[in-house]
């Protein structure tokens, strides 16, 4: 995403922002402010990304010792009734549901944390609450 920002998304601004330029009274250039306040918004993404990157810790993944889940673990869970689903347990930062990532920090991965196979949890979540039961942990 960074690098997207910086190379093509700032030139395709800066594109827009030399044609709005072109067509004279800025005042009332609606192409111009749209790409001002898109450059804006780029420029703090940018600047976001840079910092969570400078700050950026790498986590070894490697099993725990005593079979619990803790960061970075692959969980698999089932909800009663359900199928299994496997989550990996990470920062808020990388966190992607869609990609099986949850945040340490979510309802789920809270309830998660310090879990072993065999273990049932209850989640409140804003669905309401659900039961899970832990499957694995690798």
């Amino acid at each position: 995403e960074l690098e997207y920002l910086r190379t093509i998304k700032r030139r395709e601004i800066a594109e827009r922002l030399r044609f709005a330029i072109q067509q004279g009274d800025l005042s009332e250039n609606a192409d111009y402010h749209a790409a001002k306040e898109e450059q804006a918004f780029v420029e703090g993404r940018i600047r976001t990304l840079e910092a969570i990157l400078n700050s950026a810790i790498l986590i070894e993944t490697r099993p725990s010792e005593d079979g619990r889940v803790r960061l970075g673990s692959r969980v698999t869970v089932v909800e009663d009734g359900g199928a299994p689903e496997t989550y990996v347990l990470v920062g808020p930062a990388e966190a992607d549901p869609t990609q099986g990532k949850i945040s340490y920090e979510s309802p789920l991965g809270q309830a998660l944390l310090g879990r072993a196979p065999g273990d049932v949890i209850i989640v409140e979540a804003p669905a309401g609450v659900l039961t899970f039961r832990v499957l694995a942990v690798e």
